[in-house]
């Protein structure tokens, strides 16, 4: 027993409603570990030209998302390609336009606004329609409430939800949280996960401890 193939682009029987996210990335700048799924009924497949926006490669920002996460249909990431020079009197991004109006165009106006790679942890549940800004690094275990507006970073095993997404509450304690840290069950080859699913899917983090 080992669980799906992480290959598998539908790996729900080849409902085309759910898809390995992994399997339909082809872009460098995105990275997606095995077993993370995207659900939307209508356009699984192209989530990356539709739920990863203002991504563009001469900014070189990644998009880095664990293993096991569960993504609601809408997520969407948006990238600091999106970002308007923040510097000036105004924030109109005129050069785009061209015509002469590029002229004298200084990128660093831009560049100081940038805030880096997105990061997603592993086992991390994004709700319908929640939005993640560029930068923001969600920790492993967090649950982010659906439409949430996700500005800063994600504790791991926070569950957080609004505009902008606050923390509500913890899912575990700080021994426990500390544990399955420490346990990072993730990172087990599929066979051991199939091995201790109970272990996994239960509520004593000693019995992550002593799973072989």
């Amino acid at each position: 027993m080992h669980g799906p193939d992480p290959a598998t682009r539908h790996p729900m029987g080849g409902a085309p409603h759910t898809v390995f996210l992994k399997t339909v990335i082809t872009r460098p700048t995105i990275e997606v570990g095995d077993y993370t799924y995207y659900h939307d009924p209508e356009h699984a497949a192209e989530f990356e030209e539709r739920n990863v926006l203002y991504h563009f490669d001469f900014i070189g920002d990644r998009l880095k998302i664990g293993r096991f996460c569960a993504l609601a249909t809408g997520v969407c990431f948006i990238m600091n390609g999106a970002n308007h020079d923040l510097t000036g009197v105004s924030t109109y991004p005129f050069n785009i336009f061209a015509n002469g109006w590029e002229t004298d165009f200084d990128i660093a106006g831009l560049e100081a606004g940038m805030r880096g790679d997105t990061v997603v942890g592993n086992d991390v549940w994004i709700g319908r329609d929640a939005t993640v800004l560029p930068g923001v690094t969600i920790g492993d275990g967090a649950i982010i409430g659906a439409k949430s507006v996700v500005a800063s970073d994600v504790p791991p095993y926070a569950v957080v939800a609004g505009n902008p997404a606050r923390v509500v509450r913890y899912r575990f304690d700080d021994a426990m949280i500390a544990t399955l840290l420490e346990t990072a069950w993730w990172t087990w080859p599929a066979e051991r996960i199939a091995r201790n699913l109970n272990a996994i899917r239960g509520k004593d983090p000693d019995a992550l401890k002593t799973a072989t």
